[in-house]
């Protein structure tokens, strides 16, 4: 007989895909939990603008089949000063030098977001 780890039984890939949302949403609307990056065309762009990037990241609910295919929320495009703006949420392990084995496990993961303009990417 299994017996279930000490997380509990395995979750079910929705519950995965929901726990994984609920962590990203919480990271990029608090900034808190991981580690946010701005490229140099963002960074070019000035404070004021990427106080308003920002701003608009953490509120962002454009969430679509298109731009959100596994329901992970971890993907935004949107147009600020005349400008395609994507933001990415990448999972890393606690070292950040490969992915997270389990990005549901926030003590495993370092949630990396990335402001960047889309002819960075």
């Amino acid at each position: 007989m299994n017996t279930p780890n000490e997380r509990g039984p395995e979750m079910t890939e929705a519950e995965r895909r929901l726990r994984i949302r609920t962590l990203n949403d919480a990271f990029r609307t608090t900034f808190i939990g991981g580690q946010v990056m701005l490229t140099q065309g963002i960074q070019a762009l000035g404070s004021r603008v990427v106080y308003d990037l920002i701003q608009a990241i953490q509120s962002y609910d454009d969430f679509t089949k298109d731009n959100d295919p596994h329901g992970e929320h971890d993907f935004g495009a949107f147009t600020a000063e005349g400008r395609k703006i994507f933001w990415k949420i990448d999972c890393y392990d606690e070292a950040m030098t490969v992915g997270s084995d389990d990005p549901t496990d926030p003590t495993k993961t370092t949630r990396v977001l990335t402001i960047m303009l889309a002819e960075e990417y």
